[in-house]
């Protein structure tokens, strides 16, 4: 147990201490989508790997051209026809043409491609109305990628660009590290399955839906658990069920000073998890620690909504990303000007919902409903989070702030 009050680095450093990155290896190119590459990619090609045709026309060589016009133009035989993939005519005699198809590798000899639209598209004998320039219309071995070149470094999150570049260089795997399994526990006897009936005391259980859903958003396998009572051995069973399928486990509720914090009750005779409180409004009660033979992150949220979900912005999104060899770990902050004032507790960081917004005179936030951590409604309506300082107790309209803007990309 934890009395003094730790600052968000603070406890953010305590928790990224504790997490090394999960072992990388190879990983077929689709299952890499959104995560980072491990290893730097040197291409072992050039793109193109050789000079093929920008068009669909004729390969020609230039000089026997040069004269051609729409009143005079130059009549040569067609002496076959090389489509892509189909090369079997691999030189071009003086004086002859061929047609190519785009794509299709350039024949010996020739050095540009008179387009269809410049021709009669004979078969045996093509008339050609106008004259390329020097290379007009061939793609160049190597112009795009040459045999050596850094495609990607280590630590680029692949998109699908990247993936159709390595695709591209013949590479079917990339050394990635996996996505973390995140198992996700909500505690508490009143919570009910969505779809189910409610008592007078029972509540539905949106917490574990929530921290699902962001665990995925944020790149990893989530295995949502049912909703575990409030007895200490029936979340030790739970959660020791739960391990074997765990790169990091996920709990909301029960981290209080409540007669009922089953999670702190269980959890703290282990001597493996920290519990202490965190200079933040909301999410102030937090646990974080290791479990099981393999010592597994545990990371123990506060039960209301507002409050877990800040939580895991703030300390299980950076965590995870550590695992995936992501950076940066935390989600940068931007500016914004204020719409309306704010007031803030002295001592402790505070998380307003916000409306963030890109307007023409700047961007701007707009706080979002109150300070409430049960408030899901206005969670789901906002957009950004509005960083207030510890030691500021108010902020007027106008006044710059500092803003996490949620759910994008980073």
């Amino acid at each position: 147990m934890a009395d003094r009050v730790s600052t968000v680095e603070e406890h953010l450093d305590r928790i990224l201490a504790a997490i090394e990155p999960l072992p990388d290896f190879p990983q077929p190119l689709m299952e890499t989508l959104g995560l980072a590459a491990a290893e730097d990619v040197v291409s072992t090609i050039a793109l193109p790997s050789f000079d093929n045709s920008a068009m669909d026309g004729y390969a020609v060589r230039r000089e026997d051209v040069l004269t051609a016009t729409p009143d005079s133009p130059v009549h040569l035989p067609v002496v076959g026809e090389i489509g892509a993939g189909q090369a079997r005519l691999l030189a071009l005699s003086p004086g002859t043409a061929a047609k190519i198809m785009t794509g299709a590798p350039m024949p010996t000899g020739a050095d540009a491609v008179v387009p269809y639209e410049w021709t009669d598209r004979g078969v045996a004998q093509v008339r050609i109305a106008y004259p390329p320039e020097p290379g007009q219309h061939v793609r160049r071995a190597g112009e795009d990628v040459s045999e050596g070149d850094l495609l990607i470094e280590q630590g680029t999150v692949l998109g699908p660009r990247h993936l159709g570049l390595l695709a591209s260089i013949g590479r079917a795997t990339v050394r990635s590290r996996p996505r973390p399994r995140v198992v996700i526990l909500s505690t508490g006897s009143e919570l009910r399955e969505p779809g189910t009936s409610l008592g007078p005391d029972s509540i539905y259980d949106g917490n574990s839906w929530l921290l699902a859903a962001s665990a995925r958003r944020a790149g990893a396998i989530a295995y949502r658990v049912g909703i575990v009572p409030d007895e200490p051995r029936a979340f030790m069973d739970a959660l020791s069920d739960q391990l074997v399928r765990a790169d990091l486990v996920v709990t909301s509720g029960g981290v209080s000073m409540g007669d009922f914090d089953v999670v702190k009750e269980a959890l703290a005779p282990l001597r493996t998890v920290w519990f202490g409180p965190v200079a933040m409004q909301p999410g102030k009660p937090q646990g974080f620690g290791v479990v099981g033979e393999d010592e597994t992150p545990i990371f123990t949220l506060p039960g209301n909504p507002v409050s877990a979900y800040i939580s895991f912005e703030m300390f299980v999104l950076p965590a995870l990303r550590r695992l995936m060899g992501k950076a940066p770990y935390s989600r940068p902050t931007t500016r914004a000007r204020l719409t309306h004032p704010v007031s803030s507790p002295e001592g402790r960081r505070q998380f307003l919902r916000g409306q963030y917004d890109l307007g023409r005179g700047g961007p701007t936030v707009s706080p979002v409903g109150g300070p409430g951590s049960h408030l899901v409604g206005e969670l789901a309506s906002a957009n950004a989070l509005i960083v207030v300082p510890e030691d500021t107790t108010g902020l007027p309209a106008g006044e710059m702030v500092q803003v996490l803007v949620l759910d994008e990309e980073f």
